[in-house]
């Protein structure tokens, strides 16, 4: 289980997402409002983010708890970005990967976080697991459901399906694999967010002064919050959010490109 937030929009300090707001991704490693499996992400923590020309996003990542890391809000308050993806970690199953177990995951320019766990994992995705490349499955980053959830999600996004589609594929795969299992997960390339409901909670806000901030639970109390639906994709840009819903792997068809909820 975990916590997850990604922004994109005009350039801002880490910090002022993620440190800075009351209940901001910092404070919810030890105080999370709206988590409704484990209660405290000590098990590791990551930031990504893209520096100005550069399209592949730079990592900071930990084995421990965030608030431990006596150089992360220093580094947080006076690194910018115009996009970012944050995760807190509460490990489904003890391991011995460290950091390398930490959100966000890494390919190109794509930053990739699960918010849930696989149920039955490793057993239960044994048989989709043999659908990766060998070449994938040895180069896994870790041992846990997240880093496998992830191969599948960048398997399909090399052979050329657009991001939506990719992370909607996948997720079905799985439920129907494991089901019961938890599968938020949430993916930016710099420019655009795309996340999914499914079994936890996901919240969205479009900001005032630009840019839309996608999350686990807001960090704060502003009204504009708003929740997404579970079985829900999410697709969105500085400045307009669509959702759509998903089926379950029963209804046998991948949600329709059509939005069912547009905002700016």
């Amino acid at each position: 289980m975990c916590r997850h937030v990604a922004y994109v929009g005009p350039a801002v300090p880490l910090g002022r997402l993620l440190v800075e707001p009351p209940h901001g991704l910092y404070r919810q490693s030890w105080a999370p409002r709206h988590q409704q499996y484990g209660t405290v992400n000590a098990d590791g923590f990551g930031v990504g983010w893209y520096a100005e020309g550069d399209p592949v996003p730079a990592r900071y990542r930990r084995a421990g708890p965030v608030w431990a890391d006596l150089s992360f809000a220093d580094l947080a308050r006076v690194v910018k970005s115009t996009a970012l993806l944050a995760a807190v970690r509460d490990a489904t199953l003890s391991g011995a990967d460290a950091e390398a177990a930490a959100a966000p995951f890494a390919a190109g320019a794509w930053l990739f976080s699960h918010n849930g766990a696989v149920r039955g994992w490793p057993g239960s995705l044994a048989t989709v697991s043999r659908t990766l490349p060998h070449e994938d499955l040895l180069s896994l980053e870790a041992r846990n459901d997240s880093a496998l959830v992830w191969a599948l999600v960048l398997a399909r996004l090399r052979s050329g399906d657009e991001e939506g589609q990719a992370m909607a594929d996948t997720v079905l795969e799985v439920a129907a694999a494991a089901p019961g299992s938890r599968l938020n997960l949430l993916l930016t390339n710099g420019d655009t967010i795309t996340a999914t409901a499914w079994g936890d909670t996901l919240w969205y806000l479009t900001r005032p002064g630009g840019g839309t901030v996608v999350a686990s639970e807001p960090y704060d109390d502003d009204p504009h919050w708003r929740e997404v639906p579970d079985r829900t994709l999410l697709a969105a840009s500085r400045t307009d959010v669509l959702l759509t819903p998903l089926k379950e792997p029963s209804d046998a068809s991948v949600p329709s490109p059509s939005p069912k909820e547009p905002r700016t």
